[in-house]
């Protein structure tokens, strides 16, 4: 009988060692999580969530408590390259990609994904091979400049483009290192209801055996055909990819000390340019993460100035960073630069001005070129560089052209945009519109004189885009308002009304005759298709008043 019992025992001890830990990390829909569950026998499987609601550090608090997954199923909505993330604003858990590659990565947390069989990621293009980074022309022409024929150059292209372009299936392979199957989607993901009914209908089918496996289920992927599901495995040692990894965890193992990883930047920065291209974001943050006291600190000053130093990496650096194709990367370069110890701030600040002048005299400048340059002059430290751009020539980029140097503190750069906010071209009332974001208008008579030329203008589509870029303003004056309601009764179109609410609902109303603007509104309201809209809650507001 003792022999029995303790054989017993022994069996029982055995079966409870045997049971496989379902891991989820639940940042939206419970749906999916649920029916795992629910359909999986409570005698082979446990269930632990790892999300601790109210707690950021809910993944580090995983770790500590030692979990050790056997499966792990993610629901969330993904955006495709950095974040999973919930659509309801009462949930303020996400999951960062890089928080993921930290614990990957770092061995801070050695047991909770290392003896995984399967993960299940139910979120939009978790499994997309379409890369999230491509290499630019400035690559190819760098490979030239160093050397490379242009054949070869274009071949070399090609291989960075693949090594370096981090698909969402490329970053989930290097998070999920060597496990045997990772399920995803390629596309668009049925929504956590859907997908928890499908799960259901496989699990009666007999799915449930199937799961920790480690073997891609036919009958799963059957049952999702119609979502993209798709499988691939983690990378391994022996993986094509397995060094940039290697480069990926350098940048992300939270026990390299910041002069350690300042020194990998060095030697990274030491490789063909066209590669610390492709490095450039994970450069940008490690730089960027270094605190006033860190940098004060004798190692990581030492790299610093070792870097600083670095004539021949500054020299190629900076002649890759002006002939990008893309002055946004320019400017990231030249600021990297200046972070570096590459570039004074007056340095900097001349390099910016000669790609601007580069952009004025190209013709090509559009609405991105005067987004940069209010961004880069959002403290109006380059309205003493104005001066430098007085030859450019305005060409076949007129009003972005005009718009730029409005941005860079140009009184009449600044007259010439507002006129085309409500001209004749609708393109140039959208750069316009661009500029108006970071510059928005404060003399009562530039915004009475756009209220007027708004009344004044013929076509709908050009008044809605003048209305709208006029909503922000939070209009209190009372002829710019008049201007507006005046013209509400005219309006041939529902979709103009709408964007004079629109613009009504966000300022002063109560500075105007508040009953008569009510008579006008329900008197000329053109119905649209789309039921009630901002005309609709305007009219709400004044009754309740």
């Amino acid at each position: 009988m003792l022999v029995v019992a303790l054989l017993a025992g022994s069996w029982m001890h055995s079966a409870h060692a045997a049971k496989q830990t379902v891991c989820s990390i639940t940042v939206n829909s419970p749906d999916e999580k649920e029916m795992f569950r629910r359909s999986l026998p409570a005698d082979r499987f446990e269930f632990v969530e790892l999300v601790e609601k109210g707690r950021p550090d809910w993944l580090a608090s995983a770790c500590r408590q030692g979990i050790r997954c056997d499966v792990l199923v993610v629901s969330g909505h993904y955006d495709g390259r950095s974040v999973f993330f919930s659509d309801r604003l009462d949930v303020q858990e996400h999951l960062p990609v890089v928080e993921l590659e930290r614990v990957t990565c770092s061995d801070s947390c050695p047991g909770l994904f290392s003896r995984l069989k399967e993960v299940y990621l139910f979120g939009c293009n978790t499994l997309n091979a379409e890369p999230l980074n491509s290499a630019s022309a400035e690559i190819g022409r760098s490979l030239v400049r160093a050397g490379n024929s242009p054949a070869g150059a274009a071949r070399l292209s090609r291989a960075l483009g693949a090594r370096h372009g981090e698909s969402s299936r490329d970053q989930m392979r290097q998070i999920f290192k060597d496990v045997p199957l990772i399920y995803g989607f390629s596309s668009t993901a049925p929504v956590g209801p859907a997908a928890g009914a499908l799960l259901g209908r496989h699990f009666r089918a007999g799915g449930g055996g199937e799961v920790a496996s480690g073997r891609a289920s036919a009958r799963l992927l059957e049952q999702f055909r119609a979502h993209s599901m798709v499988t691939t495995r983690g990378m391994g040692e022996s993986d094509p990819q397995a060094t940039y990894r290697q480069d990926v965890c350098s940048f992300a193992d939270d026990r390299v000390t910041p002069e350690r990883r300042l020194s990998f930047v060095h030697g990274l920065l030491g490789r063909d340019m066209a590669e610390v291209r492709m490095f450039l974001d994970r450069i940008e943050k490690s730089v960027e993460s270094l605190g006033d006291a860190e940098r004060r600190s004798p190692l990581v000053a030492g790299v610093l100035a070792d870097i600083a130093g670095d004539d021949a990496a500054r020299t190629r650096f900076l002649t890759f960073a002006r002939d990008a194709d893309q002055p946004v990367v320019r400017a990231r370069m030249l600021a990297l630069a200046h972070d570096l110890g590459w570039l004074t701030l007056e340095e900097e600040r001349t390099e910016l001005i000669r790609m601007f002048r580069e952009r004025l005299a190209s013709g090509s400048a559009g609405a991105a070129d005067v987004d940069l340059a209010c961004t880069l002059n959002e403290d109006r430290e380059l309205d003493a560089e104005l001066h430098r751009l007085a030859g450019a020539q305005r060409r076949a980029d007129g009003v972005a052209h005009d718009a730029i140097l409005a941005c860079l503190g140009s009184g009449e750069g600044h007259a010439r945009t507002l006129e085309a906010l409500t001209g004749p071209n609708d393109d140039d009332a959208r750069i316009a519109q661009v500029y108006l974001r970071h510059r928005p208008v404060a003399d009562v008579n530039e915004l009475r004189a756009i209220a007027r030329g708004i009344a004044r203008m013929r076509d709908s589509a050009g008044q809605v885009l003048a209305l709208n870029a006029l909503a922000s303003h939070r209009l209190s004056d009372p002829e710019s308002l008049e201007s507006l309601a005046r013209l509400y009764p005219v309006a041939d179109s529902p979709v103009v009304q709408t964007a004079i609410a629109g613009v009504l609902i966000r300022s002063d109303y109560e500075a105007i005759e508040t009953d008569g603007l009510l008579r006008t509104l329900r008197a000329h309201r053109l119905r649209s298709r789309d039921g009630d809209n901002m005309v609709d809650v305007l009219i709400r507001r004044l009754q309740a008043r």
